[in-house]
């Protein structure tokens, strides 16, 4: 009888668990980065204590606390993820450079000055004419100004977006090397390290989201994380953490990270998430910025030169109309306001406004416009071909999601069935234990 009572004991222990695992797994259905447990059962070895050859068995016991989950979908998430980050973030960039090349209105500004170059030529001594190319001048001077100072801001917001991303890289590093401690501390197939691998699991989404990493794990779940696919440098190695860190030179972007015990610090090269992405923006910024800034001084230089072909309305030789920063060209200013200084005439005579032409001739040999219209095209098609594969990769990430949340997610009638199973099973093993205790009761009212 003691082995009747011990097998149902055996039972009510192992599916009292399981049905505290249903539930636990039912409470958390719908919690972010919960992984599915399950319970794993084996018989009681014949070796395990004494057994009668005439014994049926020893009963069951509980081998341990298992994760769901598919390690090829989890990776297929990561990966995912690390794409669709770096497309993101690079068309966030390019998104900011085609509203600070449009915002200002610099092309119709240019326009509008090089017009009023025109109109002032059919009629030379007009004096509303005059004022309005000074103010046609001065309106287009202000767009590359504001052109400039937004590109600019573009590349301060560029270097603090890199350094935060650094900086919440090596928080989660950090973080995932005290989850690596906790497992190399934890007991296997239990409770605790169930949560500690979704903690583990969660950290390394979120990693993947700012560099593509390659990951490798121990026999505890602890994981070995690279950065920039499995060759790169390592982030996490045990309950070690490296320290990232953000440079950036002009469209040069470095990402680099100091190892523990290594003699240098070694450079991360990204291929995917947000690093890659503002490596990407960095290249763009700045291509936009140079092209702003070559175009401002050929139209500083060929404005100037075309003033000094001609004489003011005094019949003296034209002087600047434009004053441009050495160091920005982009930073202009009208250099005058008096319009008898335009230089419109190439005599003395104030009616003569053929100097004007030379306006005329400038717009087409420095072709600004067109050269302003095709950095904008430019950039508009990067941007529209970033979000067109941003759409596919989410489409991408959203199946590997769901493949994983097959495998590793609760499912609420799967759930509901194994409740009714372990219940059973339960209550059917209370009863063997009762059935023990009566039969060993009935023995000793024996006479």
């Amino acid at each position: 009888m003691s082995d009747l009572l011990a097998i149902g004991a055996s039972g009510v222990r192992a599916y009292q668990t399981a049905l505290s695992v249903v539930g636990e797994n039912i409470a958390n259905v719908g919690t972010t980065g919960y992984t599915r447990r399950t319970t794993r059962m084996t018989e009681v070895s014949a070796g395990v204590g004494a057994v009668d050859a005439r014994s049926a068995g020893n009963g069951v016991l509980l081998a341990g606390i298992g994760r769901g989950g598919d390690n090829f979908a989890t990776q297929q998430v990561r990966s995912a993820g690390a794409d669709l980050a770096r497309t993101e973030t690079g068309a966030t960039w390019l998104d900011r450079i085609e509203k600070a090349m449009t915002g200002n209105q610099l092309t119709a500004r240019v326009t509008s000055f090089f017009n009023s170059a025109t109109a002032l030529a059919a009629e030379p001594t007009s004096t509303a004419l005059r004022t309005g190319m000074i103010s046609a001048a001065d309106s287009a001077a202000i767009a590359f100004k504001s052109t400039g100072q937004a590109l600019a801001q573009m590349g301060t917001d560029l270097d603090r977006s890199g350094k935060q991303t650094v900086d919440t890289l090596n928080a989660l590093s950090s973080s995932l090397a005290k989850v690596n401690d906790g497992l190399g501390r934890t007991l296997p197939n239990t409770a605790a390290a169930a949560q500690l691998a979704d903690q583990r699991d969660q950290i390394l989404e979120q990693m993947s989201a700012i560099v593509d990493v390659g990951v490798a794990m121990d026999s505890y779940g602890r994981a070995t994380v690279t950065a920039g696919g499995n060759g790169g440098p390592t982030l996490v190695r045990g309950d070690v953490a490296s320290y990232a860190s953000y440079t950036r030179t002009g469209a040069n972007t470095q990402f680099t990270v100091v190892v523990p015990g290594e003699p240098a610090s070694l450079t991360i090269s990204p291929n995917g998430g947000a690093m890659a992405g503002i490596a990407e923006a960095a290249e763009r910024v700045s291509d936009a910025t140079d092209a702003v800034n070559d175009l401002a001084a050929d139209f500083v230089g060929k404005v100037n030169a075309a003033q000094a072909l001609g004489k003011d309305m005094a019949g003296v030789t034209g002087t600047d109309l434009l004053t441009a920063s050495t160091t920005d060209p982009t930073d202009m200013t009208v250099a005058f306001r008096d319009p008898t200084l335009i230089a419109a005439a190439k005599s003395t005579s104030i009616r003569d406004g053929s100097n004007l032409a030379e306006f005329a001739a400038i717009r087409t040999t420095g072709d600004f416009e067109a050269k302003l219209t095709a950095i904008i095209n430019e950039n508009a098609t990067a941007y529209r071909q970033k979000t067109t594969i941003a759409e596919a990769q989410t489409a991408i990430r959203d199946g590997a999601a769901t493949a994983l949340s097959s495998a590793a997610g609760v499912n609420i009638d799967s759930e509901a069935v194994d409740l009714m199973r372990f219940q059973q099973a339960y209550q059917a093993s209370s009863r063997v234990i009762q059935a023990a205790r009566d039969t060993f009761q009935s023995i000793l009212e024996i006479r």
